[in-house]
Parts: C-alpha cells; sequence; structure tokens
C-alpha cells in the first residue's frame, strides 16, 4: 500500500487536531468495530467556520482525511463547505489506496453532520445525543463492508474472500 507524500505529511503532523468545547456543531461518524471513529467539532461565526478541531481514532488514513478536511473547510462559508465531497478530499491527499477510500467518506460525512448539527442548534432544534452502540452498523449505503478491504460482503459473512481476514462476530 503507497500513500502519497501529502497523505504521510497529514497522518505524521496532523493539522487542527482538538476538540472545541463550546463548539457550534459537532458531527460524529464511525464503527469502533471498523476501528474508525471520526468527530468533528465546528465554530461558526458570521457564517462561517472560523474554528474547525478533529478527533479520529482510527488508520493513518482516516487521521489524514480528516485533517485534510479540516484545512480545506477552514474559513469557508456554511454553504461552500456544504459542497465539499470525499473526492475533494482524496484528491486533496493526492489520492487513497483502493482499501482505504471509504475513510474520505467518513471525513466528508462527519463535516455534513456537524454542519446539519449547527443548523438544528441555530434552529432551536435539540437532539438527544447518541448513545454509542457497540453493534455492527451499515455506514455506506446499507451495504455490509469488510472492515479491512471495504468490499462488499454478505451481512452474515465470518470471513472476507477479498482479503482473506476473519471477519469475528459483529457480521453475525
Amino acid at each position: 500500500m503507497i500513500y502519497s507524500q501529502v497523505v504521510m505529511d497529514h497522518f505524521k503532523n496532523p493539522r487542527n487536531v482538538g476538540v472545541i468545547e463550546d463548539a457550534d456543531g459537532v458531527g460524529e461518524v464511525g464503527n469502533p468495530l471498523c476501528g474508525d471513529m471520526m468527530t468533528i467539532y465546528l465554530k461558526i461565526n458570521d457564517n462561517r467556520i472560523d474554528d474547525i478541531k478533529f478527533q479520529t481514532f482510527g488508520c493513518g488514513s482516516a487521521i489524514a482525511v480528516s485533517s485534510m478536511l479540516t484545512e480545506i473547510a477552514k474559513g469557508k462559508t456554511i454553504d461552500e463547505a456544504r459542497k465539499i465531497t470525499n473526492k475533494d478530499v482524496a484528491d486533496a491527499l493526492e489520492g487513497l489506496p483502493k482499501n482505504k477510500l471509504h475513510c474520505s467518506n467518513l471525513g466528508a460525512d462527519a463535516l455534513q453532520l456537524a454542519i446539519k448539527d449547527y443548523e438544528d442548534r441555530k434552529a432551536g432544534i435539540t437532539r438527544p445525543e447518541p448513545a454509542r452502540k457497540e453493534e455492527h452498523e451499515h455506514t455506506h449505503d446499507g451495504q455490509c463492508r469488510c472492515p479491512y478491504c471495504d468490499v462488499e460482503i454478505s451481512e452474515k459473512a465470518s470471513f472476507c474472500d477479498a482479503c482473506q481476514h476473519e471477519l469475528g462476530d459483529e457480521h453475525h
């Protein structure tokens, strides 16, 4: 697996790591069983992302994606940030290995959830904080995917034929 210099730089020297305690919007995505959890924190001023931080538990690609995403989004208006896609993040990183492209989805998804949270709060809509589940979830358009190589698999699979990994009980 070969990573670009940009990916390696953002992995070794991630930008904007941390928590914004009084965040205006927070978005969390991922699945603890797959190993990648990402939280994005936004501070908004005059409809612009004044500050953005992240906390990511996951592989080097997930950390690089989080770092690059925050660099892309910082200073953007909410409307501009809403248009940031997983492809934008992967392109800015000069590509990701195919089995790590799902990490760029996590970044874009976390940003969109943080924007939605900000807009909900601004509109006076409060939602209970979701309880974390330690069970298998479908995070990719309802499809079950291997947490190691990201290929689509049967929900009942206990072994991935594509990458030859045992999947354990979370897929039963």
